[in-house]
């Protein structure tokens, strides 16, 4: 009689422990969510987000893809300025001068001789009488050339006819956006793949608080079982305290966990470009049948669709370009130029009222022929040879490298998801142990030493499954980002 009282208020008390908590543990992940969340102002921003949301959210507000996005840009406004080089200039300027000393220049004299010449043609003679002799030496005069003022108003325009170096730089122009395109491209890859691990590490943080919080309330059923079997004398007190024990132990690794937990949420935020302030939800959730999907068969995968190889394939094309560039360097050029100008002279700053201005004007053909540069220019092709050589290995070693990855992705993941499953069985058994051990212990047959070793050995295959799940995620992230499908 005594014994079935003592069993029927266990059951009472496991009841009432299972139920608080299950209760207790939902609030404290509640709880810690909230305080992963929590923000300065009194209403924050929610975000309810599936691992898509989140990416697409990241895409448009991470600092590193706007930048990247920003890089468009600048190369577009590169571009602009390759195209504008064979745009014709036009160039216009007006301009006035003032003289305090006007240029003089001294000149034989030259008037003289001509008019001694008349003189003695027409007999004229001199003072004494005699007839005027040629002099031996006439001297110099100075003149005056210009005025005190002058102005001078104009246009000018210059044509690039032909230019190898020019026609090229326009030739790459798409290939310059394209190569810009694909390194944003990478680094969305990138973010892409750190979001869908972090925020598949915190869904299966989510899985193991909830199995954290149903060894919790295991352990404070045996622990009021115990209470209750110590109170009827079967049970030592030394029993009730090590329950006690095991119970704060599990306490301490679950709000341990709350806090990894919260900073998690933080470093996805971080990740994602959102402000820390904002409340973030997680809304997807993750089975062993969402992660064996894509499970990796013995199938064929392109080099193109990985990124980082979309971008070599533009980088050698540019250094294709560059080589090309160099060679049309030796390539004669042509330009035309056409001027034309007014100008005048004053004594006087007067240019706004009556006068003259005279017209120049000029149409000039300028054609340049390299000849010899210390051959500069046969050093500059070897290099963009070189250069493409270069990188023609580091695609072939990139390949290489796809490879590598790809078998140790697939072969990762096909273990990943096997070890999940054998460690999905292992923490079923250790918990059909678990409970079988349990219904020892409460009918008075078993020892706490086999419930304690019962506990231990299903919080360590829960773990361990924990563990596997999160492994076999990682390895189909990985998997995905090897063959180029993610």
């Amino acid at each position: 009689m005594k014994t079935a009282k003592l069993l029927s208020a266990m059951r009472k008390e496991s009841f009432k422990c299972i139920l608080s908590a299950m209760l207790t543990g939902w609030a404290a992940f509640s709880g810690a969510t909230m305080y992963a969340q929590q923000s300065s102002p009194p209403t924050p921003v929610k975000h309810a987000f599936s691992v898509k949301q989140a990416v697409e959210y990241a895409l448009k507000n991470n600092a590193s893809v706007k930048n990247a996005l920003l890089q468009i840009k600048i190369q577009e406004e590169q571009n602009r300025a390759v195209t504008a080089s064979a745009y014709p200039r036009i160039s216009a300027s007006l301009g006035t001068t003032y003289n305090p000393a006007v240029f003089t220049q001294v000149l034989p004299n030259f008037i003289s001789p001509a008019t001694y010449q008349v003189l003695i043609k027409e007999g004229v003679k001199d003072g004494n009488g005699n007839p005027i002799q040629m002099p031996s030496d006439f001297g110099f005069v100075s003149a005056q050339f210009g005025t005190r003022f002058s102005a001078n108003a104009g246009v000018t325009l210059t044509q690039l006819l032909f230019d190898g170096q020019v026609f090229v730089g326009l030739q790459a122009r798409d290939a310059s956006m394209r190569l810009q395109q694909k390194a944003a491209e990478v680094t969305e890859e990138m973010i892409r793949v750190n979001i869908h691990k972090i925020y598949y590490q915190l869904v299966i943080s989510r899985l193991q608080l909830e199995l954290l919080d149903a060894n919790i309330a295991l352990a404070e059923k045996n622990l009021n079982d115990t209470k209750i079997i110590y109170e009827n004398g079967f049970r030592e007190k030394l029993d009730v305290e090590k329950e006690t024990v095991r119970l704060a132990n599990l306490k301490t690794e679950k709000q341990k966990l709350l806090n990894q937990i919260a900073n998690g949420y933080y470093g996805l935020k971080l990740l994602m470009g959102m402000p820390m302030h904002e409340e973030l939800v997680l809304t997807d959730k993750i089975t062993d049948d969402n992660i064996r999907e894509g499970l990796p068969v013995e199938e064929k995968y392109e080099y193109e669709n990985r990124k980082e190889y979309q971008q070599f394939m533009v980088s050698k094309e540019l250094l294709e370009y560059n080589v090309k560039r160099f060679r049309l360097s030796q390539v004669p050029t042509v330009s035309l130029t056409a001027s034309y100008a007014q100008n005048a002279q004053r004594n006087r700053w007067n240019f706004l009222g009556r006068g003259d201005w005279f017209t120049v004007s000029s149409i000039n053909l300028n054609i340049s022929v390299p000849i010899f540069n210390g051959f500069f220019t046969r050093s500059k092709i070897n290099e963009a040879r070189l250069e493409l050589d270069k990188i023609k290995n580091q695609m072939e070693n990139l390949k290489l490298s796809i490879d590598n990855e790809v078998q140790v992705a697939r072969n990762n993941f096909k273990n990943a998801v096997a070890t999940m499953d054998y460690q999905k069985k292992n923490m079923e058994l250790a918990e059909k142990i678990y409970q079988q051990t349990k219904k020892k212990y409460e009918m008075g047959l078993g020892s706490q030493i086999e419930i304690v070793a019962a506990q231990t050995e299903l919080k360590a295959a829960q773990t361990n499954y924990i563990t596997a799940m999160y492994d076999a995620v990682i390895a189909r992230i990985d998997y995905l980002k090897a063959v180029g499908k993610l």
